[in-house]
């Protein structure tokens, strides 16, 4: 197990679905995050040296990820609320809020806007 960011990270996972595992990180991020540090994409967590390991630690402690962007999201949201706006009136009542039509199907939209975002 290697240790990255309070995770542990099994060795033999690849190290771009590991990237992907924080939250934050899509599948073009951590491409670039292993360009950057010259990681082959498909090398293993366990293959990585020590000082790689710090590297890729101090890369990823530059990016706001997990708790802050969850944290941030719902300061947005609650910032719309509190404002009034449209936006924010929409998401406060759990309806679509990009414009969607409402007349017959509007389950999903009900469960992908809850109030407060679990992320």
């Amino acid at each position: 197990m290697v240790f990255i960011l309070s995770t542990n990270i099994p060795e033999n996972k690849i190290i771009k679905a590991a990237l992907q595992t924080f939250y934050g990180i899509g599948p073009n991020v951590s491409a670039r995050i292993c360009a950057k540090l010259s990681i082959h994409e498909t090398a293993r967590v366990g293959s990585l040296t020590t000082a790689k390991v710090t590297d890729l630690t101090a890369e990823l402690t530059k990016m706001d990820l997990e708790n802050d962007l969850r944290r941030r999201l719902r300061d947005d949201l609650k910032r719309l609320r509190d404002i009034g706006s449209y936006r924010g009136r929409r998401h406060a009542q759990g309806l679509p809020v990009r414009g969607q039509i409402t007349r017959s199907q509007i389950s999903t939209a009900r469960k992908l806007n809850k109030v407060e975002r679990k992320g």
